[in-house]
């Protein structure tokens, strides 16, 4: 069985204490490698190999920092297909989705901020006959960057990456649930010439190793995406200590569709909004809410393509929905569709778990639950469930559908089908979300800053936001 290994000061090295975590396949139950049960000694042993790294680090040229990070992602893009079915054994998804989604986006990652670090442009200020102003953006020194189970290398790269163009080092901490392709990762770090200790990628728990990571006075700043619960118990940790904190948190995502929409466009797109990814991505659309002239006629098209989303092996090609990431993930779904029953949901699809034959006898599967018939104030409508469950409610006027979206604890994001320009505008500026796709959903431009409002986080990552995020702005002024 395999034995995944910390990457620490440019070495593949086992935990310090010898323990060790079991990885299972969701998709079958089993155990199938064994990941490090890190804590805060080798936490502490990576935060050194940072710290003696930075110098170094912060001194290489951008474009050089960049080359190594473009080299990462030539890299990532020739391991494209051992990349893809690592992450379906590890996490459950569909083959397919990994294919063409989760390991192209980490690639885009890395190439993105690798040519990005050269692009990365300050400001001057000039007082006319008095003084010049010009801004210096430093590194921070060393980071923390924590990151989910459900898109693995996704999202961990979406850390990583920015915070070394800007010339940081980086103490990294993947999901123990979905570890194997940072593990992979850290043999391409290896592969590319990375120098020693500038990313660290230490395994473990939330307690062990992330509480260590957030709690090291060295740590600098600390970029997680992840629960609600976990950021608020993160900020309490490390606002007292004065750290910089981008918290990407949980979503409870309206999908608005009017009668004027691209009906075939807005179905379809309203399917994989929903249960891509088997629902596990903050960013689906778990709300959906038509105007009551097509709700009838969008209901049952909805539902004629629920029914032909494949449930079965994520390494099929043919499969549509894998498996659920775990055990305790797919009872904590089962318990909000029997919630769903009891606060008077009438139930148009799914609702039961899926029981495979031979290799996956023993996965965590579900089928693609759909209720109608449930109050905009229930607790299913108003708590992030974070799998493939999905409510439908007719709506009659802008007012009334912009009070039902905005009736949550989340704000992370939004999508509106409508082919009236002013109403496009007019409502999206109105939604309390943090980006709202219109006619479309997950089209994203990396450039642009993400994030959330309310309970769905603080900070916004991506492009010029992430540089400087993990940067510190100086100021210096001359006197002319």
């Amino acid at each position: 069985m395999l034995h995944l290994l910390n990457y620490i000061g440019g070495q593949l090295l086992p935990p310090r204490a010898g323990r060790y975590l079991d990885n299972v396949d969701p998709a079958t139950g089993q155990v199938y490698s064994l990941i490090p049960d890190s804590d805060a000694d080798d936490v502490q042993q990576a935060v050194a190999a940072a710290e003696a790294a930075f110098p170094a680090w912060r001194a290489l040229p951008a474009e050089q920092r960049g080359r190594l990070l473009v080299r990462i992602s030539e890299l990532i893009e020739r391991d494209l297909e051992r990349l893809a079915q690592a992450e379906s054994v590890d996490n459950g998804k569909p083959i397919k989705l990994a294919r063409t989604v989760d390991i192209p986006r980490a690639a885009s990652n890395f190439a993105f901020f690798g040519t990005a670090a050269g692009h990365f442009a300050s400001e001057s200020h000039l007082q006319e006959g008095v003084a010049l102003n010009y801004t210096v953006r430093h590194p921070l020194g060393v980071v923390g960057c924590i990151s989910p189970w459900n898109l693995p290398l996704y999202l961990f790269t979406w850390k990583i990456a920015p915070a070394l163009a800007a010339g940081n080092c980086v103490v990294a901490k993947p999901s123990e649930i979905t570890p194997m392709t940072a593990y992979l990762l850290s043999e391409l770090c290896m592969e590319a010439g990375l120098p020693a200790g500038v990313l660290n990628i230490v395994h473990g728990t939330g307690p062990g190793a992330g509480q260590a990571i957030v709690e090291h006075p060295a740590v600098k700043a600390i970029s997680f995406t992840g629960g609600t619960a976990t950021g608020a118990h993160i900020a309490r940790t490390a606002a007292p200590m004065f750290k910089k904190l981008s918290l990407e948190l949980g979503g409870k995502n309206p999908n608005i569709v009017f009668a004027d929409c691209d009906f075939e466009a807005a179905v379809a797109t309203s399917v994989q909004s929903s249960f891509a990814n088997q629902g596990q991505i903050c960013l689906c659309g778990s709300r959906i809410f038509v105007e009551r002239p097509i709700y009838e006629r969008f209901k049952a098209a909805f539902l004629e393509r629920v029914a032909g989303l494949t449930v079965g092996d994520p390494l099929a090609e043919e499969s549509r929905q894998g498996a659920l990431v775990s055990e305790p993930h797919l009872q904590k779904v089962l318990g909000y569709i029997d919630l769903a029953q009891q606060e008077g949901g009438r139930l148009l699809a799914g609702g039961q778990r899926v029981h495979l034959q031979g290799r996956c006898a023993g996965g965590y599967f579900l089928q693609p639950t759909v209720f109608e018939g449930l109050s905009p104030e229930c607790r299913v409508n108003r708590e992030e469930i974070f799998g493939p469950v999905v409510t439908l409610t007719p709506f009659d006027t802008d007012d009334e559908v912009l009070g039902w979206a905005n009736n949550t604890d989340y704000g992370l994001a939004a999508t509106v089908w409508t082919r009236d320009l002013q109403r496009a505008h007019r409502v999206g500026q109105q939604l309390h979300a943090g980006v709202v796709w219109v006619n479309t959903w997950l089209l994203r431009d990396l450039r642009t800053p993400f994030g959330g409002m309310k309970n769905s986080g603080v900070g916004r990552e991506g492009g010029v936001e992430a540089l400087r995020f993990f940067t510190e702005p100086q100021n210096v002024c001359i006197k002319l």
